[in-house]
């Protein structure tokens, strides 16, 4: 892949993370005040934030790809996390906990594999995934939906946001915010 597609692709995902971060926070803002103007302050601050991330480096030089095979471990922990949370009955916080906790002694199953080091970020990225309460992810059809987009985002995003805090969570919430708006659109086309 040549060095101008890779940057497409980079930006691209950063723009589409900026675009539902803002979105979602415009959205909750609006609903809860009313307000216009406390709309147009939060577009503000969301472009200053914007402004402050551009200057910091959000990714390395070389735009690097996760390997699909570790990518496909997040439906495993979003429906293990949805399962405890919702099925159980346990609640979101001891259901991604759990799971995050049983992720992070993968390594130690066989401790010369660079593979099973990169597992536990991706079964904890699945993890919040399956926080979702049942008004959101009203099943498994939908954790599966929304794991595949988080997937799709953790294999693209490899050197992207490195050393930011809330990387996985905010890929959760990509997928759980893509799922929600592929449901939205079949249900208003009568899919």
């Amino acid at each position: 892949m040549n060095l101008s597609r890779r940057k497409v692709n980079r930006w691209i995902t950063i723009w589409l993370m900026v675009a539902i971060q803002v979105l979602f926070l415009f959205m909750i803002v609006r609903e809860n005040l009313q307000s216009n103007i406390v709309c147009a302050v939060v577009i503000v601050l969301s472009a200053l934030m914007l402004v402050a991330h551009v200057k910091q480096p959000l990714h390395y030089d070389d735009h690097l790809y996760e390997h699909i095979l570790v990518a496909l471990w997040i439906p495993v922990g979003a429906v293990s996390s949805y399962y405890i949370n919702n099925k159980l009955g346990l609640g979101p916080v001891i259901g991604a906990a759990t799971v995050g906790l049983i992720a992070s002694f993968l390594p130690a199953l066989n401790q010369k594999s660079a593979y099973l080091k990169h597992l536990p970020p991706a079964v904890y990225c699945g993890a919040f995934i399956g926080m979702s309460g049942v008004k959101v992810a009203n099943g498994f059809l939908f954790v599966f939906a929304a794991s595949f987009f988080a997937g799709i985002l953790l294999v693209l995003s490899k050197s992207l946001f490195q050393g930011m805090g809330g990387k996985l969570g905010l890929l959760a919430f990509a997928g759980v915010v893509m799922a929600s708006l592929c449901l939205f659109i079949m249900s208003s086309y009568g899919l």
